[in-house]
This record gives C-alpha cells, sequence and structure tokens, in this order.
C-alpha cells in the first residue's frame, strides 16, 4: 500500500433525490494498493455512493476522483480504469470460460494477441486449463466466483469495487476469495469493497460505515474496536446500525 498517493478522493459527495439525500456530503480517501471496506446497513446509503464513483451516477453536491478522473466530467475515463465485481457475477452462463475472457477483453479494449496471451496465464494460475472450453453455467459457484473475480481484474484496472462479491459461498470459499484479494493488491491494485460479513470487515486495512447516508466512522478494524469498545467489528457495527434513523 502506497500511502502517499491516492486513488480514490471524495470530499462532500452527495446524492439526492428529491427532498430525500441518499448519500449525505462524504469525504474520505483512498491509498493506492489499499483494501478499503464500506460498510452499512440497507438504505444507509453506500450503493449510491458505489455507482456516483463507478461513474454510474453523478452527483448533486460535492466531488470526487477515482484513478485521477473526476467522476462527474470525466464518467467514462473512470469506467476504463476501473474493474467491477457483484454478487451476481456479471458472467455469461451461455458461454464458455474463454469466450467469458475474449468478450470481456473486448469490451475493455484490449488487443487479441494480449487477451490469447492473458487467458492462458490466468486459466493456468487458477487451474482452470481443463475448463477452457467448459459452459460457465456448468461451473461451481466458487468457480464462477474465481472467475468473476478475474474477470474484473483481466486489463489491470487500477481500482476494483466489489460489491458483496461473497455473498451466498460457504467459509472455505470465502477465504479463498480473499486469498484473490490478496494477490491483487500485491500487484497494486486498490479493492473497494463492500460486506456483510462483519469478519470479512477485519481483512482490510481500514474500513468506513455509513449510517443515514453519513459516514459515522472510519479507521482501521483494530482502532474502531478500540474506540467502540467491541471485540468485534459486528459489534461495532451494530453499535452505529442501532443509531439509524431512516429504514431501508
Amino acid at each position: 500500500m502506497n500511502k502517499d498517493k491516492y486513488v480514490i478522493e471524495a470530499e462532500g459527495l452527495t446524492k439526492q433525490f428529491g427532498d430525500f439525500v441518499a448519500t449525505d456530503h462524504i469525504s474520505f480517501r483512498v491509498a493506492e494498493g489499499e483494501i478499503f471496506g464500506f460498510l452499512g446497513a440497507n438504505g444507509a446509503g453506500k450503493t449510491t455512493a458505489m455507482r456516483m464513483l463507478c461513474g454510474l451516477s453523478q452527483p448533486t453536491d460535492g466531488r470526487a476522483t477515482v484513478a485521477g478522473f473526476d467522476v462527474a466530467t470525466q464518467h467514462e475515463q473512470v469506467k476504463r480504469h476501473i474493474g467491477y465485481m457483484s454478487q451476481k457475477f456479471s458472467l455469461y452462463d451461455d458461454l464458455t470460460v474463454a469466450e467469458n475472457l475474449k468478450l470481456f477483453g473486448g469490451i475493455y479494449g484490449m488487443a487479441r494477441r494480449q487477451i490469447r496471451a492473458k487467458t492462458g496465464l490466468l486459466l493456468g494460475e487458477l487451474g482452470f486449463a481443463s475448463e477452457r472450453n467448459t459452459m460457465v453455467r456448468a461451473l461451481p459457484l466458487g468457480w464462477k466466483q474465481k472467475l468473476a473475480f478475474s474477470l474484473a481484474i483481466f486489463h489491470d484496472p487500477k481500482i476494483v469495487f466489489l460489491d458483496e462479491p461473497t455473498g451466498g459461498v460457504d467459509p472455505v470459499t470465502r477465504r479463498q476469495f480473499w486469498e484473490l484479494i490478496y494477490q491483487a493488491t500485491d500487484r497494486g491494485i486498490t479493492i473497494f469493497v463492500t460486506t456483510h460479513y462483519m469478519d470479512e470487515a477485519e481483512y482490510c486495512d481500514r474500513v468506513s460505515i455509513m449510517v443515514d447516508g453519513c459516514i459515522r466512522a472510519l479507521d482501521t478494524p483494530a482502532r474502531l474496536k478500540q474506540q467502540f469498545g467491541a471485540t468485534s467489528m459486528y459489534d461495532v457495527f451494530l453499535s452505529l446500525a442501532r443509531t439509524a434513523q431512516r429504514g431501508e
């Protein structure tokens, strides 16, 4: 992690829908190579904030840069320099493993020669070489998860946004998935992750917790537990979630 270089910077970032303020003047910075946990109960505003950071939604007020690009005025450049993975994985079940890699490589603007070279390398790293021509629908859930993450970083983005990427998988598979995350950060990729699993919050370098559209806590897991007199991140999260005034 490079604490002297920030790849995400938000200052007073706000999104309002009519009279409803979904994200209320949030400010934070994420360092290069950092694993940044972005937590909050349903309705807290974290999904709205993530959409703005990914260039998918325009801020009502404030500003933010991602990979050096302004999310309001340079959203297309933002999209080209990030990776994204959700719980639904964004895979095409009716294509083979190799065909998914070829398709997404093309979407990311990679050259054919680069796609071929990286496909062989990636399948070898994942132990998927024998599954090259297997339809994605036939893969076990854990394998789909690994493939989806690999697609999100296939084009070597500076930042990857992971939106509850481990939902619905068993604890062993979740731990294996986090090994992939650590490998990505070793390559200098920054991870911005939302999760409902508080044990995963412990794996992050720093964690922010949103309540009612505002960031109410932001620090390392160890310091947050100390601050709230808690023994786990679940207890920290629960203490803050109980203060919420608005529902889902």
